[in-house]
């Protein structure tokens, strides 16, 4: 049984995961023309968006409340990157599945294009709860409790404010 210094790197992602997701949920709530984007690690997560540096301290403070608490479905983001990748791994299966015996020539490759592109829309409807299946079952996981916000650091890319968000579990 690992303790709470000798997680693996993946728990460690998981965990930043959601808490990161969880903090741009807790931000939109408060804010919902707010555009950010959001990138985890072992060590915790990064924001880039129009944000001030007070905001994400407290927005990352409640979603680790809410999440200790049992909000753990804030941990499951509409705009994952798990989402388009199920979405687009899913469609790019159905069109190779449609392409299958489609001959060598254009003229039949093209004559597939309607079925493709049925094949593609019922599987990006399919597709739909795959990502958040994933986000809640592989790429997230709720922070244990102990969990902590060690710092949170600005600094600038262009003229867009990136927040460095450091944990510890």
């Amino acid at each position: 049984m690992q303790t709470k210094n000798q997680q693996s790197p993946f728990s460690r992602v998981r965990q930043n995961h959601a808490l990161e997701h969880a903090t741009l949920q807790v931000l939109a709530e408060k804010n919902s023309n707010l555009k950010m984007a959001g990138y985890s690690d072992a060590n915790g997560f990064w924001l880039l968006g129009n944000v001030e540096t007070h905001q994400v301290e407290a927005g990352v403070q409640e979603a680790l409340t809410r999440m200790r608490n049992g909000e753990h479905d804030l941990a499951i983001h509409p705009n994952c990157g798990t989402n388009l990748v199920a979405s687009g791994f899913i469609a790019g299966a159905a069109a190779w599945l449609g392409m299958l015996g489609a001959g060598r020539s254009s003229r039949e490759r093209f004559e597939r294009l309607p079925l493709i592109m049925s094949l593609v829309t019922v599987a990006m409807m399919v597709a739909q709860p795959v990502g958040p299946f994933l986000q809640a079952r592989v790429t997230t996981s709720p922070p244990p409790p102990g969990s902590e916000v060690i710092r949170v650091e600005r600094s600038m890319r262009g003229d867009v404010p990136l927040h460095r968000v450091l944990t510890r579990y």
